[in-house]
This record gives C-alpha cells, structure tokens and sequence, in this order.
C-alpha cells in the first residue's frame, strides 16, 4: 500500500462524508487506504460511513481518546508507505494526492510534509507553516509584535508571515489538519505524543522528526480547504483549557532545559495569563452552535494569496 489517509472523527458526520467524498474523487496513480477513527461520536457517523463508503476501514472508539491516541491507533494498524493525517472538516482538491505523492517520491530526505492549507473565505490557514514556539517567537505572537511588523522575520518567528506563501520551502511545523508522513520516520521518532489530547501534538511530531534530522517541508504546489469552526462563536471549556496546555506541555518538554529559571516562570506566567484572558473572551462570545457545512471540491473558493 502507498498511502493510510488516516481521519479522525468526533461528531462531524457530514463534514467527515465530505471529506470522505473529495478523498474518492481525487486523481491519483497510486494505491491508498482510509481508516477513520471515531471517537464514540453519538452522531451516526460510523452508520453513515458504512452504508455511503464500505471501503473505509472504521475504528470505533467507546471513549473520546483524543486526536494523538487516535492517530496513533490508525497509523498501528496502517499499511502504506505513508502516512497522511486529513482532518475531518477538510476537502482535498483533485489533484492534492497525486501532487503530494510525487513530491514525496522525489524528496527522499523529506520526513514529513504539508500543502497550501486555505479557509473557507480563500485566506491562508496560517497554521499550515510555521516556526516553532520559542520563548521570544510566542512573545512577539502573543503580544502583537507579528502583526505590528508583518515583513519583520524577528517579530514573525511563529507564522513566518515575511515569507510568500506561493512558495515552497523547508519549515519547522506542519498543522495537523494535513500531514503527510512518511513511514521511514515514523518508524524512527514514533508517532504523535498521547499526552497531548488535541492541541500542541503536530508541532511536538514534527519537532521530533527534525531532531532525527529528516526535513519538513511546506509545499504551496496544491491546496486543501479547512472549514474551521467560526471564531465568533463560543467554545466548550475543555477546547480552551487543552489548547493552553498544549503550550505548557511542548516548552515543560523541548525547552525548558534550554532556558534558565526567569525565563522559564515567564512562559509559564504567560500561558496563564493568556488562559485567563481566552476564558473570559471565550466567556462573552454566543453559545457556539456546530452547524454542517455543504462542502464542494469545485473552484468557488478564490485562494488568496
């Protein structure tokens, strides 16, 4: 087998059988397996996937395992040469596979791998590229500084907002709505950390992966299209808490021993902090209401540059 796209569901049915659509209507010379891993949805997601796409392989969790858990489950029990993570509310254009594939069998020395990832407006998902979260790349996030000087690469560290997005380029992190994998550095540095639930452990796997010195590379040749949750709307507690832990987790892990005491209480003061400030916005915002979005591979969504 090629490729394991590996997709992982919580409560996203509709979004997951189109995903599941545009995975089918892609135009790939290659073999390639799905699996979908459910995380005890109450949904009807495993019913629906099995009578719309019985070739799908199902893993029907009875808990709520987390993203890592999840992925890892998959990729145990996967049989290609590598490895796609595709989240579930992502549509993957024609010739996304057949473009991602290509470069992969060229790049030999390339560990893992991502493409342009767009929102529904046609802007970047800026997630998609990105530097690791040193202390100073979080400061200036955190505080401002990126947006302030958006051509700076002091200030832009963390989303490498100085470089072109059109172009292909060797980078730090991938996001975990689409990661391309190959098995050779899974077999190396092992899958994702299971002691991150939902955040944090795309960039702590491709942290990993760098060390054992493959490359990650972000390739603008080909783009999927990420329907994120509106950011106007409220989110449950447990998302924001895990997305702040997620930071304490990755600097407690890669960085803390780099950096002396003073740094170190300064990350973690300012992951509070900024705790604190999420869950009072958070707090304000309507009740988030998680509505299907009717998804179509066709070129109505204007990729921006």
């Amino acid at each position: 087998m090629d490729l394991s796209i590996i997709i992982v569901n919580y409560n996203t049915c509709q979004l997951t059988l189109d995903c599941l659509q545009s995975v089918f209507d892609s135009q790939v010379n290659f073999d390639f397996e799905i699996i979908v891993v459910d995380n005890n949805s109450i949904d009807n997601t495993v019913i629906s996937i099995r009578e719309n796409y019985p070739l799908v392989k199902i893993i029907a969790n009875t808990e709520n395992t987390g993203f890592a858990k999840a992925n890892n489950q998959a990729m145990e029990a996967a049989q290609g040469r590598y490895f796609l993570l595709l989240n579930s509310d992502t549509v993957v254009q024609p010739e996304t596979l057949q473009t991602m594939f290509e470069f992969m069998e060229s790049n030999t020395d390339v560990g893992a791998a991502g493409c342009k990832v767009v929102l529904p407006d046609g802007s970047l998902d800026k997630a998609c590229r990105r530097g690791f979260p040193t202390p100073s790349a979080s400061f200036y996030y955190a505080f401002g500084f990126s947006k302030l000087f958006p051509n700076n690469p002091k200030f832009n560290q963390y989303q490498l907002g100085y470089m072109d997005s059109n172009q292909s380029y060797p980078i730090d992190c991938l996001v975990g709505a689409f990661m391309w994998v190959r098995r050779a550095a899974w077999d190396e540095v092992g899958g994702l950390d299971e002691t991150f639930f939902m955040y944090g452990e795309d960039v702590d796997w491709c942290y990993r992966i760098k060390q054992a010195g493959w490359r990650v590379y972000y390739n603008s040749d080909t783009y999927i299209v990420h329907y994120k949750g509106g950011s106007a709307r409220r989110r449950p507690l447990k998302i924001v808490y895990e997305f702040h832990r997620a930071m304490w987790l990755f600097h407690r892990k890669h960085y803390r021993s780099q950096y002396n005491f003073l740094v170190n209480a300064a990350v973690y003061l300012g992951i509070a902090v900024k705790f604190t400030a999420a869950l009072l916005t958070n707090w304000l915002k309507p009740v988030r209401r998680e509505i299907p979005v009717p998804v179509s591979k066709d070129s109505s969504i204007e990729v921006k540059s």
